[in-house]
């Protein structure tokens, strides 16, 4: 006796079609094996099945049960076949109809008494079955939000293997879910937190203004309780509201993570993630016997926030050089290679010293320069260079903590933002990159001349402030965007200078 059914699993963050088949035997002694490369989470659903099965009112076969997982060379894991494989013994045993098994995506982890758990990686999931022209979906009611999302694809949630049954006999029927993505996307798309709640730092406000309009990396330095975590928080509000497919893709990458709220079903603002400094590279970048999305990933789209950037491990922080540059990490493993996207901006913080005092008029320093100077160099030459705007967090003084008057919220401040990305958007059309940040060499003679004034204005900064090589490319960069959000087509001796202002890692007061 044989039968197949339809499920579907992850690779990577994308899903593709696994057919699950079923093979009952006669024999002296039963058996339950399951073939096609399956991990220990699969191997296991053997015992989920045959309780849920037995739990649910049916009699479990008292033969040899072959299950095989095609297609047989790529490695499955995950609890999501336990509703397939059921179903499939189910079927070839004759009490399930096979009129929609071959029309139809079954996943859905099983408890012992027959109820449906939910899965990981619903949305990627249905995004395949859309691909591959298949028309309906059955998984628990926990996914049904989220997989809902995908367009012309019929979403069922069941809460049980019994009520799957009764689904695929006619026995029942079942509303489909219906999800309006706008309106989801919409609904979804608002923050708890504001730039208003910042007291004081204006000068950091502007700088971070820069960056988010120009996609530029930043390095916050200050004593402790300057509010560097504070405004690193409020980042996400000033940046460009994620785009539909922008949301589905930082969906997906959580999904797979089963990081996603099932209730919320859609990321719609920008994420925001801020690993301890004890991380290791493989939490950071992502891995695992069967690779995972790591912290980079799960910032794509959006933010990745290092506070106490000198306590991370070097290799670590080395590990950041790739995505930085590449916008994506590959992981590589001896039986697979996978890509996660990893687009994010880097925000950091660290302090001016091993104390945090060293620039903290109300506080003394209790550091030599020896300590200093070694503290400073934990960060390596590379990463910094990846790093555009280098900004300094004073104290708060009390005047400011104490006025009850609120700063300039996040709605006006992304405003300007969103009207200088589109200016990029526009200048960047018939290159494969969008934002100031990007650009290269050749780009930066094109887009950023300089009069005779703001290059003499630059290379007397450069001699005076001991700036490094690596900051010229950066200050032309930061000063495109700052002109961008002044509306102006030429760069001029003020954008010049602001930009001078950011790079503040790079003078000899820190490098020593």
């Amino acid at each position: 006796m044989l039968a197949k059914v339809l499920s579907s699993a992850v690779l990577g963050i994308d899903g593709y079609i696994v057919e699950v088949e079923a093979h009952l035997t006669g024999a002296k002694l039963p058996r339950f094996i399951t073939v096609g490369l399956p991990e220990g989470a699969v191997k296991e659903s053997k015992e989920r099945v045959r309780a849920a099965i037995r739990n649910s009112g049916f009699k479990f076969p008292n033969k040899h049960v072959t299950i095989n997982l095609a297609p047989a060379d790529i490695r499955k894991e995950g609890s999501g076949f336990d509703l397939p494989i059921a179903i499939g013994i189910l079927a070839a045993m004759g009490f399930v109809r096979r009129d929609y098994l071959d029309k139809l995506i079954l996943l859905g982890e099983l408890a012992l008494d027959g109820q449906l758990r939910p899965v990981k990686g619903a949305l990627p999931l249905a995004i395949a079955a859309h691909k591959n022209g298949i028309k309906g979906l059955i998984l628990p009611k926990e996914n049904a939000q989220e997989a809902g999302i995908v367009e012309d694809i019929k979403v069922a949630g069941a809460d049980t293997l019994l009520e799957v049954v009764q689904i695929l006999n006619g026995d029942i029927e079942i509303k489909p879910v219906q999800v309006d993505q706008a309106q989801l996307f919409n609904a979804s798309r608002h923050y708890t937190i504001d730039f208003s709640d910042v007291k004081g730092q204006e000068q950091v406000k502007r700088a971070l203004e820069v960056a988010a309009a120009g996609s530029h990396n930043v390095i916050m330095i200050g004593p402790p309780g300057s509010g560097k975590t504070m405004l690193s928080k409020r980042m996400p509000t000033i940046l460009p509201d994620l785009v539909l497919n922008e949301a589905l893709e930082t969906t997906k990458i959580h999904s797979v993570a089963g990081l996603l709220n099932v209730e919320q079903g859609l990321i719609a603002t920008r994420p925001f993630r801020s690993p301890h400094h004890s991380i290791s590279d493989a939490g950071l970048i992502g891995g695992g016997t069967i690779p995972k999305p790591g912290e980079v990933s799960l910032s794509h789209n959006g933010v990745l926030f290092l506070d106490e950037l000198p306590e991370f491990k070097k290799n670590v922080l080395e590990v950041l050089r790739q995505p930085l540059e590449s916008g994506e990490v590959t992981i590589a493993r001896a039986t697979v290679s996978l890509s996660y996207p990893a687009r994010f901006m880097l925000m950091s913080a660290m302090n001016p010293c091993p104390c945090g005092y060293a620039t903290d008029p109300n506080n003394e320093c209790t550091c030599t320069s020896q300590m200093i100077q070694r503290y400073m160099s934990r960060i390596s030459g590379p990463l910094l260079d990846r790093i555009d705007i280098h900004i300094e967090v004073p104290a708060v003084p009390f005047n400011q903590l104490a006025d009850m008057n609120s700063g300039e919220n996040s709605a006006a401040v992304k405003q300007r933002v969103q009207h200088a990305r589109e200016i990029q958007l526009e200048r960047f059309k018939k290159v494969n990159f969008f934002a100031n940040s990007q650009m290269e060499t050749r780009d930066l003679q094109k887009y950023c001349s300089l009069d005779s004034n703001s290059a003499e204005l630059l290379k007397t900064a450069m001699e005076r402030l001991n700036l490094s090589a690596r900051a010229y490319d950066r200050i032309l960069k930061v000063a495109r965007t700052i002109a961008d959000l002044d509306n102006q087509i030429d760069l001029g001796q003020e954008h010049i200078s602001e930009a001078i202002q950011y790079r503040s890692l790079d003078r000899q007061l820190w490098l020593g």
